[in-house]
């Protein structure tokens, strides 16, 4: 079920440079070049998948809206995921490097594959990377973002081989007149501003713009960043029935690394930089351009066609404990995305009932060239690559999804996704890593998904589903010929849930999850792989809103994780955790409004222990902060939906460790941010 964030009871609230500043002002004294908006009426851009968005969903999914993502300044996006039940982001604190996420039991999404990202039907998920799947939220502007879907565990049909514990699915604005602004300075030069325009153009035209630049220098030493994106989209509607979109995306980012302390250096200066350390950073040039047509061929039904591609070049030097000593490396990435779809949508009549569906035709062809080396000496090299190679993934996918209201108190839907894949690997240059590099052998995959949602009262719903999801073998494996026999490491989940709204201040939506693995991939020499494995993720996930008072709000989320080995090679592993999975997370934010312009924000969150090894021998210790805000809205006479807000991170200076790690046999700590203020004004002209 989707779970609207404060949805339940109304919204309780409601940044750029100086360039961009004047267009918002020239677009407002030039208002003859734009249409009014009251003579303005444009359907909604859509992406794949959206036209299911008014049925009620029959999986756990939690919506976070617009009032939400404005809620407080926000330089990321990933800042929302404490948000989610059960969902973690383990800070690396490495600039320029996507952080890990935790969800449904997984521990390696972002930075590596358990969870699938789109923004606006475009993959963010990296076929080649650090690991496979990798992807880099610092692409999208948070104030652009109209509406973040998080499903809940490999139940959506829109992606396959990432989607096993989940899928993000962020979504712009697309529609709409308006003009916002958001400013941003804080503690440790911190500086960010943002900016988001839409307008309707004369002749049923939209044009929707955003920008963000963002810099700091960080609490450590050498771990300054700096980043921009613009990004925009223009529709034009050619007649009644068809409209076409043209979007696109321009990022850059530097930054530089202090990367790991070890456990003794932590505890001695929790802020501080190893002098091995020398020359770390990471730099990323990343952008995306799509052609959307979308034709009205009857009724509700709706044929959308598209395509897209994706540029994108990313170094990264990171040093790090090996044979003895710190060594730094290098990677990098040269990708290419070709990506062409059709997605059909419409509404039946099935036994007098209603049916929504949606098929859809999509294949990706995605091309990197990558090249690691290691021993470097501030990020000189000083020996021939490990790797310089470039590897091909093509996926040819078929899905579809139909929603049937079987009884005024039923809902029913049953979806099935069908990828195939195939590729290549070949060598660029001399190269001494030993990975294979050849021909993918094609592999295929179907993944259905099965559910049902009983509106049991107006006060009680229940849901059940069954979905099934899949991964292929990672890195190289794939393209390794003694490995053509390895088929999909398939996971299976089942969930039931309830939401329940036992009064006017009172919603909870709960659910509890099992989702078994089989046929793990493991490696069993250099290069070498089978299929033996088995694991077993099981939890409960809860979110609730209450409403004491007039003036106040309470919201929780919580999610308990149980996730261990069911079968491996090694006996010893058996009922050992998975790494990197904590045991719980919970995000209590209370929200007390003395006066309609004053709103006081405390936010405290806690998350459990986690395992760093797979015997379970060495774990990540709990840790928790707490997080304080004042927001005063401003005079209506002042400017329009503008509002102060003061935050103080941290606000009792927490020594935490926000990730624990083994690298090379030693144990090492990432630094939990620090104690921090912040000063945002928020704005609409």
């Amino acid at each position: 079920m989707r779970t609207k964030k404060n949805s339940a009871f109304g919204s309780r609230c409601q940044a750029v440079t100086l360039g961009y500043t004047a267009l918002a002002c020239y677009v407002l004294l030039h208002g003859n070049v734009w249409a009014h908006e009251a003579e303005v009426r444009l359907a909604e851009v859509q992406v794949k998948g959206q036209s299911l968005d008014a049925v009620q969903p029959v999986f756990s999914v939690t919506e976070i809206g617009r009032d939400d993502l404005r809620e407080q300044p926000r330089q990321e996006v990933e800042s929302l995921w404490s948000q989610v039940p059960g969902m973690h982001v383990h800070h690396y604190q490495l600039s320029g490097v996507a952080n890990g996420l935790v969800l449904r039991g997984f521990g390696g999404g972002g930075h590596g594959g358990d969870v699938a990202a789109t923004l606006d039907g475009i993959p963010l998920n990296e076929a080649t990377s650090h690991a496979d799947g990798y992807f880099d939220l610092n692409v999208v502007v948070p104030l652009e973002l109209d509406k973040v879907n998080v499903y809940r565990g490999p139940v959506s049909v829109l992606q396959g081989n990432y989607n096993r514990a989940g899928l993000v699915e962020l979504r712009t604005r697309r529609s709409g007149s308006y003009t916002d602004v958001e400013v941003s300075a804080g503690s440790h030069g911190l500086w960010d501003t943002q900016a988001a325009l839409g307008r309707g153009l004369e002749g049923g035209d939209q044009l929707n713009l955003a920008a963000q630049h963002s810099r700091g220098d960080g609490a450590r030493p050498s771990s300054g960043f700096e980043r921009s994106t613009l990004s925009g989209t223009w529709k034009h509607q050619v007649h009644e029935k068809l409209d076409i979109s043209l979007s696109s995306r321009w990022h850059e980012a530097r930054g530089d690394s202090p990367s790991y302390l070890t456990e003794a250096q932590w505890r001695q200066d929790p802020q501080g930089k190893d002098a091995r350390v020398v020359g770390d950073g990471a730099n990323k040039h990343f952008g995306t351009l799509r052609l959307d047509a979308q034709y009205a061929l009857g009724g509700e039904t709706r044929l959308l066609g598209f395509a897209y591609a994706t540029q994108q070049d990313f170094v990264r030097w990171f040093t790090r404990p090996r044979g003895g000593s710190w060594m730094q490396r290098e990677e990098r990435y040269d990708r290419r995305v070709l990506g062409a779809g059709l997605n059909l949508s419409g509404k039946t009549a099935v036994a007098a009932r209603e049916l929504n569906w949606m098929l859809g035709l999509e294949q990706v062809r995605e091309s990197t060239d990558y090249g690691y080396w290691d021993g470097l000496v501030n990020r000189q090299r000083m020996a021939a690559a490990l790797d310089d190679r470039n590897t091909r993934l093509n996926n040819t996918a078929l899905y579809g999804q139909g929603h049937w209201q079987a009884a005024d108190w039923l809902q029913t839907s049953a979806a099935l996704r069908w990828d195939h894949f195939d590729g290549s690997c070949r060598l660029l240059g001399t190269e001494t890593g030993g990975d294979e590099c050849h021909r993918m052998q094609g592999r295929s995959q179907a993944s259905p998904k099965l559910g049902a949602l009983a509106q049991l009262n107006a006060r009680t719903a229940v849901r059940a589903s069954w979905s099934q999801g899949f991964s292929l073998p990672s890195d190289f494996a794939k393209y390794a010929l003694r490995n053509s026999d390895l088929s999909a490491n398939l996971f299976r989940q089942t969930e039931l849930g309830v939401q329940w709204k036992p009064s006017s201040q009172w919603l909870i939506d709960a659910a509890v999850y099992r989702i078994t693995s089989s046929q793990e991939i493991r490696n069993t020499a250099p290069g070498e792989y089978e299929n033996l494995g088995a694991t077993l993720r099981k939890g409960a996930e809860m979110q609730l809103h209450w409403l004491p008072g007039p003036a106040w709000h309470l919201e929780w989320a919580y999610g308990y994780h149980r996730s261990e080995v069911t079968q491996n090679a090694s006996a010893a592993l058996l009922g050992r955790r998975v790494v990197a999975v904590p045991e719980y997370t919970s995000t209590l934010h209370a929200r007390w409004m003395p006066r309609s312009d004053i709103t006081v924000h405390g936010v405290l969150r806690h998350v459990g222990r986690s395992p760093i090894n797979t015997s379970n021998t060495e774990w990540a210790a709990s840790y928790h902060w707490i997080d304080l805000g004042l927001q005063y809205r401003l005079p209506a006479h002042m400017a329009r939906n503008a509002s102060l807000n003061l935050w103080l991170r941290n606000a009792l200076d927490t020594r935490y460790a926000s990730t624990t790690t083994l690298i090379g046999g030693q144990r090492l700590v990432a630094p939990g941010a620090p104690r921090s203020l912040q000063l945002g004004l928020q704005f609409s002209l």
